[in-house]
């Protein structure tokens, strides 16, 4: 999604778009890799310094709720990464490192082939997630010599 699209979604809700939350819309569609919220309020904090970490964490929430990010929730930790849905689909996969918490973007949906067969359970499938759980490349070496909780 772009920044207008997002800006327009927030509106179509009844919300208003303040200075602050352009910054975290910013934030969140110029980071290399899916921030955590704390990243994003670093980030915000550099142009609106009085914005606080549960003002970043609220408005995060609120873009997760109205569909503009997809929540990624890294196991064994209560960290969550936040990345702006890109394309108009309802899935979103992602490749989770257990040792660092990068988490990579899957361009295809893994589950298409089975959506037929969720459909006949009667159900109307308006989207999902699925995350897989491993080690990176670079984690992988940590994990062979024991560095890494497995």
């Amino acid at each position: 999604m772009t920044e207008s699209e997002i800006i327009e979604k927030i509106k179509a809700k009844g919300f208003k778009i303040t200075p602050q939350r352009r910054a975290i819309i910013n934030a969140l569609l110029t980071a290399d890799k899916p921030p955590v919220a704390k990243d994003v309020h670093k980030e915000v904090r550099n142009k609106h310094p009085g914005v606080s970490l549960d003002t970043v964490y609220r408005n995060l929430n609120l873009l997760a709720e109205i569909g503009c990010l997809v929540k990624i929730n890294l196991r064994n930790s209560e960290k969550s990464r936040f990345e702006i849905l890109k394309h108009h689909h309802h899935y979103h996969h992602h490749l989770i490192c257990l040792g660092c918490g990068e988490a990579v973007c899957l361009e295809k949906c893994l589950l298409d082939m089975h959506t037929d067969v969720l459909k006949n359970e009667g159900y109307k499938i308006v989207g999902h997630a699925f995350e897989i759980y491993g080690y990176c490349p670079s984690c992988c070496s940590a994990v062979e010599n024991g560095d890494v909780k497995k």
